[in-house]
Parts: C-alpha cells; sequence; structure tokens
C-alpha cells in the first residue's frame, strides 16, 4: 500500500489538492469513502485532472466529467467482495447524480487480458492501477484520512508527478501496450478540452 505523500511534499502538490476540492463532486466522495473503513483506496484519474482543466478553462469544475473513478485493493478476489463494496457505495452516494465507478484492483488481472488482449501483472496494492494508466498526466490519486480536516487530512499518490497535468499536457505511459485505449481516450479529451497538448503514442522503435 502507497500511502502517498502530503500535499505540502510534493511539487504543486497544495495547488494541485485546492483546484481538485474545487469540484464538490470530488470533495463529497473523498469525505464520504474514508469513512467506510477501507484502507487502501483512492480516488483517481479523470475526475481529479479534468476538474483542473475545467478551472484553467473557465469552466464550471464538474463539467464534462463522465465518470467518478475510485481504486480500492482487496485481496479477496471474488466477485461478490467486489460487488458488496459496490453496493455499498451505490448507497453512500446514492444523492450524487454523478456514475461511480468503484473497483478492486486485485480484481482487474482477471479480466483485463480478455477485454484488452494483454496480461496486466499482479497487483499488490490500489495503486498498482494507478501506476499502469495509458496516461502519465492522469496517474494520480487523492485520499482522504478518516476523521482529519484541513490540508494535511489529504494524500497525493502521483509517480510520475504533477506538472503535466497541471500545465495541460497528456504524456502517455507505455507500461502496456494499449495504444488504441490512449488515441481513443486522448481524441475525446481534444474535443472537449483543445488547448490540451497531447504526445503521441511512441511507435514500435520507441520514437514518437
Amino acid at each position: 500500500m502507497s500511502a502517498g505523500w502530503r500535499a505540502n511534499d510534493i511539487p504543486l502538490g497544495r495547488e494541485f489538492l485546492e483546484l481538485v476540492l474545487q469540484n464538490r463532486t470530488n470533495q463529497i466522495i473523498l469525505d464520504r469513502f474514508s469513512a467506510c473503513g477501507i484502507k487502501d483506496w483512492w480516488l483517481t484519474a479523470g475526475c481529479l485532472a479534468q476538474t483542473i482543466w475545467n478551472i484553467k478553462a473557465n469552466r464550471n469544475p464538474g463539467s464534462d466529467i463522465v465518470d467518478y473513478d475510485l481504486f480500492y485493493f482487496d485481496p479477496d478476489t471474488s466477485w461478490q467482495a467486489e460487488d458488496h463494496v459496490i453496493v455499498q457505495g451505490a448507497e453512500l452516494f446514492a444523492d450524487i447524480p454523478v456514475s461511480i465507478e468503484i473497483r478492486n484492483q486485485a480484481r482487474v488481472p482477471i479480466w483485463y487480458p480478455e477485454k484488452f488482449g494483454v496480461p496486466y501483472g499482479a497487483v499488490r496494492a490500489a495503486s498498482d492501477g494507478i501506476d499502469r494508466f495509458a496516461y502519465q498526466t492522469t496517474a494520480i490519486g487523492v485520499r482522504k484520512e478518516a476523521g482529519n480536516s484541513g490540508i494535511d487530512a489529504y494524500r497525493i499518490y502521483a509517480p510520475f508527478g504533477l506538472a503535466s497535468v497541471m500545465e495541460g499536457r497528456v504524456i502517455p505511459n507505455t507500461v502496456l501496450p494499449v495504444k488504441e485505449v490512449y488515441d481513443a481516450k486522448v481524441g475525446r479529451w481534444q474535443k472537449i478540452w483543445p488547448n490540451l497538448l497531447v504526445t503521441p503514442w511512441p511507435d514500435e522503435e520507441g520514437q514518437p
């Protein structure tokens, strides 16, 4: 399990967190899920990056965010165990009019090869899922500690740092060969946030 960093202990962390929390939905999810008793979890991916891109484009912080991803880790890889958490989450967030995707990262190696045609590798923590995103830029997680308040209650996990998301630069993460996933998602993003600077997926020789 990754402990992450306090906002003041990672470059751009405080500015990043302040922007992310301007999206009230992010704030509610972090507050409520922190009290669920799950230790290894992160709110992650597009809901964080796109909040920042919206604010920098003078848009509503929650505009065009398709879903909010919650990753957690439970060594019990049964479908029933994951479904139990998903049902709990549905009840917890029933009053929020957004799609919240809750997934046990320990189960990803079970279904990923069939869906994407490549092996995923072993998973030992929720942060492993963040490490394997197709985009370095959105490979970020935020978690809140139960019962705490203020900026030090939050932890940020950002294996590639925060500069690219703050600057609107989309950079591929080639740890898995998922060029099609990268290209499809980036194509959607560019239609909504046309000022993004996109680095193409490298070719087979490793050259962009």
